[in-house]
């Protein structure tokens, strides 16, 4: 290793990134758990499981642009139609296809084993 100050950095800022991207994700989660009655929330195993997916789904999005990711968890988190989407985000049903095409295609190439 020729730079091993540099590599310790660049190790240092993607945990730390990872780190803070977790913490929004947890407290997003939080936030939406407050929302909905007691008796319906899930237990301290759901949760986790739940928030492990929902870093899963993060991870396969990321890179993309935000209204691609929008739309892709438009249409797979609040199961919203093709028109009710692109009527959210401003673009019209061939973009939303097209940004699910493309959210899917990423999904599916990241997570397909080598």
């Amino acid at each position: 290793m020729q730079e091993p100050r540099a590599f310790l950095l660049t190790v240092a800022q993607r945990v730390l990134s990872n780190y803070w991207r977790r913490e929004k994700i947890e407290r997003a989660y939080e936030l939406t758990l407050l929302q909905i009655p007691e008796a319906t929330a899930p237990s301290p195993e759901e949760r986790a499981i739940l928030i492990e997916t929902l870093l899963t789904i993060d991870q396969l999005l990321d890179g993309l642009p935000l209204a691609v990711k929008r739309a892709f968890l438009y249409s797979q988190l609040d199961g919203l139609g093709h028109a009710q989407i692109g009527e959210l985000l401003g673009v019209s049903i061939t973009t939303v296809k097209r940004y699910l095409v493309r959210a899917g295609t990423q999904c599916y190439f990241a997570s397909s084993p080598d």
